[in-house]
Parts: structure tokens; C-alpha cells; sequence
């Protein structure tokens, strides 16, 4: 059916027929209901002791995780409010690695207390206006909680070993694994940041866990052009080629007209003498390995295994820059007035074998700055589940170096938060105030939830948790043993970066506005 406005009392329809139109209360309460179920979808993997999920695509690829970036990535998800929750957690990844789950929770919260607000005739601008004055105290809160404490080596292992607790590590600990990280960040950082680029995982399926390792360069999933080619080199020197070492292609249509066979020799000859070039070419310039963004001729790869040069072609793009970082060459695309400025060095490239595959590893160097996490695990599953795992932790530890330093974790910084925002709010007037304690109890929801999920009654957790808090200033809910008790986290060991805590109330924020200020949905047929 078509939608008709009026002017001078005459019907005007400006919308075409099919078109569905939801208003006021109606459009609020259905945006609403959405962002909350999307929340309710990962609200049980929150935690060390939270839940995993099972995602089942259309065609039955499996994952099976309890990140919330990845489940919420993985949803088939349509409805627009609810795709807003989905892109606050997509925001938290890419501005600091880790809290998506955290970021979508307190969205959902926000929405659930502002349909109570609504119900309350509290107007939509009020409650936008509350939280943005909320969000701005929390964010005076979370600089409060920061830790004065250096960040050296073990308390960014405490940062990245409790990113990672609770998730699917297969048979190596947490600790162990986030020795690996702060030593793989150390490695690439600079004097003004951390380079995280230049950390590389590379997932390998066929052995434990436990065998996950560091290697201080890069790792190819690629194979040498041709078998008679060296396994290994030491003290390697480089070549990164954007060029295709094939027969020159001419740029205009020709015809060439052979009448002998002396002159098809000599056309064979010159190709030859042509292709024989780059592998003398590089000989001569000293190169022991290549790397080629494009083709590599057969026969030039066989010249090339002739003297004793490794070669690899068709090499992307994303490797070949790491290749370069990782030893200093320039990608360069001719072989004409190269100089050794132009090439890399290793100490060492050789290729290993894993069941069917090869893997090339290229190790050490002057010029060194990339390296990379191998990681192992009994099947595809632990993989990636393990690479899902170190990239938050690896993303958690940069943004406590670069971003702002670490803050207790275990909800003792959100429980920190409510109360300041409740202390707060004592002096907003009007129904503001209203909007700001809302805002408090949805945080409050977080520390609730951890301890729920842990085992813990919610009720009688967040009592004893702003009861210690009074006390003592700093409580968390502690999972151990099959259940969790509320203690200092920062005795156990459980801290995030604060950059963590600030993104997420950013986004959750900014969505949970966005979603209430809509009170008309115009949907086309």
C-alpha cells in the first residue's frame, strides 16, 4: 500500500506502494528488541567462564568460538538496528583488538534501560543527552583506575595471558603463550609505537599445541619454482622482484614471417639468450634468493636452480611486503642498474616440510623487523580458535603500550565506574539525572554478568562486589575453582588496557543513542 501525507487537506502520496512505514513508539520498541538480542546472543561467552557458540554457515563450514567478533561477524544477521550492534563490535576490534563482546553487552544494556526510561515518558533526547554525560564521566572514571605501575615485560604477560584466559588455547597454558606475545611486540616496537603490522601468525595444523613458537622473521606458505633449488641458505642475500621473468611481451600487434630453419634457431636462441639474462643477471649481482610478484618462466627457474639461486613466484602482494620489512630490501621492478641497497639479508631461509606441504621460513638479519607466531595445533578447529586468541592478546598488549597504559580487570573497573557516575550524577538536575544512574546500572550489568557466567549468583556477586569496593577500593569476581569469589584482581593477576575500557564506551554509547533517537523506519517492498 502506498503512504499518503496531506497538504491543504488533499492526500499526497510520496511513497511508492509496498513501502513499509513504522512510527513513534512502535519503531523505537522494534529497534530496540533488536540491538537486545543481538547483545543476548554473546552475553554468555563474556569471561573466562563464558560459553561457546557454534556458527553453521550455509554451506556447513563450522566455527566453533566464544569471541565475539567472530560470532557476531559470522551471524546472518539483517535487521539494521541490529546490524549497528554487530559494527560497535566490528569498531572495538579495529580500534583496539579486544572487549567486543564487552562493547556489545553494555550496548544492549543501554538499550534495555533506555525502553524503561521510554515507558516512563522520559523523551529520547533526555536519554541521549544523559548517557553522552554518563560516557563522559565514565571515561573521567577509567584514567582514574589506570595503573601507575611501568609496564616491563610481566605485567604486560599478566595483560595478555588474561586476554586470552577462557579461551580455546588447546594444550599450551596461557602464560606461556603470552610470553611468546610480549616478546614478539617487544621485538617491533619503536621508538613512538608498537609496528603490530609487523607481527605475523601463520597457523599450521598437524602437531600439539604446545609446539606453537616464535620465529624472528617471516613464514611462506609457498614452494621453490623448481626441485633442483637449495632447501636452505644461509646468510641469504635478497631479492624482491615485482616483475614476471618470462619472454618480454611486445606492446604492438607484429607478425614475424620464418622461412628457415637457421632463422627459427636464432628466434629460439635470442629467447633463450633472453631468459638465461635474469638468472646471470641476478648470479652476477650476487642474489641467493628471489621472490616474484609474478610468473617465473620454467626455464628461467630452471637456470636459476643451475646456479644454486632459490626462487619463489606469484608471491602476494601482503608477503612481499613483509618479506622486505622483515630484511630490508626494496622491492624493485627491473634488474637494470640494481645496486646492493636494493637487497635484503637473512641469516638463514630454508624450507621445511609439514605432511604434504611445504613452508618456507626466512630467519634473522641485520635489517630484521617482522616476525611471526607459528602456530600449531591437532586440528583446524584449535587453530584458528588459537590464532583468534593471540591476535587479541598481541592486540591488548600494543594498546597498553600505545593507547594509555592497564586497568584492574575481573569487572573491578567497571564496578569503579558505576559508583563514580552514581556519585556524579547527584548533581545533574532534571530527568538528565535520570538518564546518567541508567547508565551506571548497564555498566553495573557487566561485573553482574561476569559473575553469572562464572557460576556466581549475579544478585549476591554485585552486593559483595560494591560492598568490597567501599571497603577496600578495588573488587573483582575471581573465577576459581568451579565457581569464583570477589577479591583484588590485581593479587591474581587480571588487568586490561584502558584503552579496551574507553573504546567500548565509546561505541556502545554512540550505538545506543543512534538506535534510540530512530522513531521512524521507512522500509522499501
Amino acid at each position: 500500500m502506498s503512504q499518503a501525507f496531506y497538504a491543504g487537506g488533499q492526500p499526497l502520496f510520496i511513497l511508492s506502494e509496498g513501502t513499509r512505514r513504522t512510527r513513534g513508539r512502535d519503531a523505537q520498541g522494534s529497534n530496540i528488541a533488536a540491538g537486545k538480542a543481538v547483545s543476548g546472543a554473546v552475553r554468555t561467552t563474556l569471561g573466562p567462564r563464558g560459553m561457546d557458540k557454534m556458527l553453521v554457515s550455509s554451506s556447513g563450514d563450522v566455527v566453533i568460538t566464544n569471541d565475539g567478533a567472530t560470532i557476531l561477524n559470522k551471524m546472518d544477521i539483517e535487521h539494521p538496528a541490529a546490524q549497528m550492534i554487530v559494527e560497535v563490535s566490528q569498531t572495538q576490534e579495529d580500534e583496539v583488538g579486544d572487549g567486543t563482546t564487552t562493547a556489545a553487552v553494555l550496548a544492549g544494556e543501554l538499550l534495555a534501560k533506555a525502553e524503561d526510561l521510554l515507558e516512563d515518558d522520559v523523551h529520547a533526547t533526555t536519554i541521549v543527552e544523559g548517557y553522552h554525560e554518563a560516557a563522559r564521566l565514565a571515561h573521567e572514571a577509567i584514567d582514574a583506575q589506570v595503573l601507575s605501575d611501568e609496564l616491563d615485560d610481566n605485567l604486560l604477560e599478566k595483560v595478555a595471558e588474561s586476554s586470552m584466559t577462557g579461551k580455546g588455547t588447546g594444550d599450551v597454558a596461557a602464560d606461556v603463550l603470552a610470553r611468546t606475545v610480549v616478546k614478539a611486540i617487544r621485538h617491533v616496537q619503536g621508538k613512538k609505537k608498537v609496528e603490530r603490522d609487523n607481527v605475523r601468525i601463520h597457523t599450521q595444523v598437524g602437531s600439539s599445541s604446545s609446539a606453537t613458537e616464535l620465529v624472528e622473521g617471516v613464514i611462506l606458505d609457498e614452494e621453490p619454482v623448481n626441485e633442483n633449488m637449495p632447501r636452505t641458505v644461509e646468510d641469504a642475500t635478497i631479492a624482491v622482484l615485482d616483475m614476471e621473468l618470462d619472454v618480454r611481451k611486445s606492446h604492438v600487434d607484429a607478425e614475424y614471417n620464418i622461412t628457415s630453419i637457421e632463422q627459427l634457431n636464432a628466434a629460439i636462441e635470442a629467447e633463450e639468450g633472453e631468459l638465461r639474462g635474469y638468472a646471470a643477471a641476478l648470479k652476477d649481482a650476487g642474489v641467493d634468493v628471489v621472490f616474484a610478484t609474478d610468473d617465473i618462466d620454467d626455464r628461467v627457474g630452471s637456470f636459476l636452480a643451475k646456479a644454486d639461486i632459490l626462487a619463489y613466484e606469484n608471491v602476494g602482494k601482503k608477503d612481499a611486503t613483509a618479506i622486505a620489512r622483515a630484511t630490508g630490501a626494496t622491492r624493485i621492478g627491473t634488474l637494470e642498474d640494481v645496486s646492493d641497497d636494493d637487497f635484503g639479508h637473512a641469516d638463514r631461509i630454508h624450507v621445511r616440510r609439514f605432511g604434504d606441504e611445504e613452508l618456507t621460513f626466512l630467519e634473522g638479519g641485520a635489517a630484521a623487523e617482522s616476525v611471526t607466531v607459528f602456530v600449531r595445533g591437532g586440528t583446524q578447529h584449535v587453530c584458528d580458535e588459537l590464532e583468534r586468541a593471540l591476535e587479541d592478546a598481541l592486540d591488548v598488549v600494543t594498546a597498553a603500550l600505545d593507547k594509555g597504559g592497564v586497568v584492574p580487570g575481573a569487572g573491578a573497573t567497571e564496578i569503579a565506574v558505576a559508583d563514580y557516575i552514581r556519585a556524579k550524577s547527584a548533581g545533574i538536575e532534571g530527568r538528565k539525572q535520570l538518564a546518567v544512574n541508567a547508565f551506571a546500572d548497564a555498566v553495573d550489568m557487566l561485573p553482574r554478568t561476569l559473575a553469572e557466567n562464572t557460576g556466581m549468583d549475579p544478585i549476591d556477586a554485585l552486593v559483595d562486589l560494591r560492598s568490597r569496593f567501599e571497603a577496600e577500593g578495588r573488587a573483582g569476581v575471581i573465577a576459581e575453582g568451579q565457581t569464583g569469589v570477589i577479591g583484588d584482581p590485581l593479587e591474581y593477576g587480571i588487568m586490561d588496557p584502558a584503552a579496551v575500557k574507553h573504546e567500548a564506551v565509546e561505541s556502545a554509547t554512540e550505538a545506543a543513542t543512534m538506535i534510540v533517537r530512530i522513531d521512524d523506519v521507512i522500509a522499501a517492498k
